[in-house]
């Protein structure tokens, strides 16, 4: 891979189960852990990683089944289960001696983020969300036509077969139609950084999908049960989205609350990729989160 973050070194890092995790790491200081989102890699925090990277230790991994990290075969729905994802952040940590640490993620990062506040509490000091809604609520507000946003996530909810050989068929379109969709301008990725995010989806297809199924399935299972539980992000929060939550019809605030003891809700003027369209506020604001501003 010939783009790196300016500043950082990359490591292979072995976290469980001989899964190994793909990781961007600069800077000093207390540990601060990014993910990423679809169809991306840890490049999507290439602009904002040097700049966090002033005040922490920026750790910016690959997720299971991307990019350059270990791809297990989905034996199991356990296998992509964000549980099993937020562990193999933990063990990042553990690796790196970081006995707490802030964690900030966007899309599908996000989404791994927020089930390891839920399991492991003592370990996050302060929890970043960037452009998701609780996977419950993803579900229940998709209705109608509007669903017609998220046709990838009915799609690749379907049994193991039809939905690997529909994407791998037609892989570029596929994930480059997410990557123009949801950007708000031609800008934010450049086409070096666009061949690259296509070059490694295709080469991920079986488990990114496998990591979508698992949100249709167990991830939804584990979320219910903790929401009747009561469990509770106990943590200082910060969920940051567009606005589309009006569109669907939805108060994007209000569904976050009942997981939440310290929300703060920001929405943004930038697409969805946010780190690459506006990185300066992006910076910002988790910097404010973590307390360094």
């Amino acid at each position: 891979m010939s783009i790196t973050i300016p500043g950082f070194e990359t490591r292979t890092i072995g976290v469980a189960d001989g899964v190994e995790l793909h990781a961007a790491i600069g800077g000093e200081g207390p540990a601060l852990v990014l993910l990423h989102g679809f169809p991306e890699t840890h490049l999507m925090w290439r602009h904002v990683a040097p700049v966090l990277a002033e005040h922490r230790t920026v750790v910016c991994p690959d997720l299971r089944g991307y990019g350059a990290s270990s791809k297990p075969e989905a034996a199991t729905a356990d296998t992509y289960a964000k549980r099993t994802m937020a562990s193999d952040v933990v063990g990042l940590a553990d690796a790196l001696g970081a006995e707490r640490f802030a964690l900030v993620g966007h899309d599908r990062g996000a989404h791994v983020a927020f089930r390891a506040g839920l399991d492991h509490p003592d370990r996050i000091s302060h929890l970043g969300i960037l452009d998701v809604v609780p996977t419950p609520d993803t579900w229940d507000v998709l209705h109608g036509i509007d669903a017609a946003v998220g046709f990838h996530l009915f799609l690749m909810a379907q049994p193991p077969g039809l939905p690997e050989q529909m994407i791998s068929g037609s892989a570029d379109a596929f994930f480059g139609h997410f990557l123009d969709a949801w950007s708000n301008g031609p800008d934010a990725i450049p086409d070096d950084v666009r061949a690259e995010y296509l070059r490694a989806s295709r080469e991920a297809v079986p488990s990114i999908v496998a990591d979508y199924r698992a949100t249709a399935t167990v991830d939804l299972a584990h979320d219910r049960a903790d929401l009747a539980a009561g469990n509770r992000l106990t943590m200082p929060t910060m969920v940051v989205q567009q606005d589309w939550g009006r569109q669907l019809g939805y108060d994007a605030t209000a569904v976050w609350h009942p997981w939440t003891t310290d929300l703060r809700h920001f929405t943004t003027e930038a697409g969805h990729f946010m780190a690459e369209e506006a990185p300066e506020d992006t910076a910002a604001l988790i910097l404010e989160l973590i307390g360094s501003v």
